[in-house]
């Protein structure tokens, strides 16, 4: 096992139901790069969508994630619920992304029980991830700096959360989707589609980094067709979505009861309003070596 991916391990296990999911995650590998990069516009040789919420539910689903993106940035909350058998953990977060210069910043309040006290701090670009305060061994402050490749899961739910841009990016793989109805949540009427996804065809469609850790879960997730359920606006744009994925707690195990279920939650809001979200700088990001000591 590589180091990154034994320091993977350490952040699969920041919780009591995530410890389940240390090793299958962390022996897992793989991965490959797209044409384009996640909160991209539609490719070449493709029509400009119109911003508005199509009529067929399949296509306004595949086009949440270019509509959003043009909204310029987003807030958003998030909620991730690991279950096991009779384990369960919940993590919250909140924070944002700007699509404009592709990063996001949301910070994590983990479950009682976790590898760390407080909140984990995670900065997020196309394919890479920074995270402070995550339970691993480096000085206060300090930021470790992770390929999402190095993350068997893709970095979307290890870290309690899944960030804006994946989320919406994984939408792109929607295989099927139906209208459940309409509802108006905080005064704006919106369009409840629910359906299921690839997570494989998502990484293909977004491409390049942003399609990095798409591809990673593809190949971890063992339930391939990942239940969605997607809140539209007249727009077309993504105010909130919920996506179901499951992977083995025991290594190579296709047992039901070795199944961990993680319920991945999305609330976005604010579009445009500025992101608060910078790269940390090379002096503050610590690498690590063999032990899992920092270097």
């Amino acid at each position: 096992m590589t180091t990154s991916r034994r320091h993977s391990a350490r952040f699969l296990g920041s919780a009591a139901a995530m410890l389940l999911a240390a090793t299958t995650l962390a022996a897992c590998s793989g991965g490959s790069s797209g044409s384009t990069d996640a909160g991209s516009a539609t490719g070449a040789g493709q029509s400009p969508l119109a911003d508005k919420l199509a009529d067929d539910p399949l296509t306004a689903v595949r086009n949440a994630a270019d509509l959003t993106g043009r909204t310029g940035s987003v807030q958003a909350a998030t909620e991730l619920t690991t279950a096991s058998g009779d384990k369960k953990a919940s993590f919250t977060g909140s924070g944002g992304y700007d699509y404009a210069k592709r990063i996001g910043r949301l910070e994590v309040a983990v479950p009682p029980g976790a590898a760390t006290t407080g909140k984990v701090v995670e900065v997020v670009l196309p394919g890479t991830v920074y995270l402070q305060n995550s339970g691993a061994k480096v000085p206060e402050g300090k930021w470790v700096k992770l390929d999402v490749r190095q993350l068997a899961d893709g970095n979307l739910i290890s870290n309690g959360a899944t960030d804006p841009a994946t989320a919406a990016a994984a939408l792109r793989g929607a295989q099927r989707a139906t209208a459940v109805g309409d509802e108006t949540v905080d005064g704006v009427p919106l369009k409840h589609l629910k359906g299921t996804l690839d997570l494989a065809k998502a990484a293909d469609a977004t491409g390049g980094q942003g399609g990095y850790g798409l591809r990673m879960a593809a190949g971890t997730f063992t339930v391939k067709e990942v239940p969605f359920e997607a809140w539209l606006d007249s727009q077309g744009r993504l105010h909130k979505v919920t996506e179901v994925f499951t992977f083995a707690g025991v290594a190579g195990s296709k047992d039901p009861k070795d199944q961990v279920t993680v319920t991945s939650s999305l609330t976005l809001s604010g579009f445009g309003k500025p992101v608060d979200a910078t790269e940390p700088a090379a002096a503050d990001v610590v690498e690590m070596k063999d032990s899992g000591s920092p270097k």
